[in-house]
């Protein structure tokens, strides 16, 4: 491995501005910079389902999804770099087919609950989201990898998917009821 850091801070953001693997600087609050730390955020968040005992298939999942969100990570920090293709986006459709294969078809809303595993995966989802979200704006100003913005879309079904195995392994689904008395 190349380059490694041995002092933390440089003091060169202090203006506002960070840089980016190519060298180039851009405002910290740039769709760019949005982009990168929603992903970022995304792959902490996959690291907290991580630490819950999982299905070892789940765990191996997920382990290489937060290898994948890096590579988008990294696709960002240098504009016009493409990682991602089209093998990604369909190992987690085959995922999905395989995980998705024995729930119970859904009737009803579901709440994030049923677990720990379960709620992680579900603010996971939730992040995944805004990643996707972010990852759009900044593809309205400048050319990102359109595997990336379809590996997202899937990735957020994948982790519906995952806190419904998990719940149903764990406390079971909370499913919304919209008459409840209040």
């Amino acid at each position: 491995m190349g380059h490694r850091l041995s002092k933390i801070y440089t003091r060169t953001g202090d203006d506002g501005s960070t840089g980016l693997a190519d060298g180039s600087r851009v405002d910290k609050d740039s769709a760019r910079v949005e982009a990168m730390g929603a992903v970022d955020e995304l792959n902490c968040l996959v690291g907290g389902v991580l630490i819950h005992p999982l299905p070892d298939a789940v765990d191996a999942l997920l382990t290489d999804v937060q290898h994948a969100l890096f590579d988008i990570g990294g696709e960002m920090a240098i504009p016009g770099a493409s990682t991602l293709n089209e093998a990604y986006v369909l190992g987690l459709e085959r995922s999905l087919d395989h995980f998705n294969a024995d729930l119970p078809m859904l009737k009803e809303f579901i709440l994030p609950g049923g677990g720990g595993a379960a709620v992680a995966a579900h603010v996971a989802r939730a992040v995944c989201r805004r990643a996707e979200r972010r990852l759009r704006t900044l593809a309205r100003v400048e050319e990102v990898n359109p595997h990336s913005q379809r590996y997202l879309n899937r990735l957020s079904d994948l982790l519906f998917v995952l806190a419904r195995v998990l719940a149903v392994g764990d406390r079971g689904e909370v499913f919304w009821n919209p008459k409840r008395e209040r």
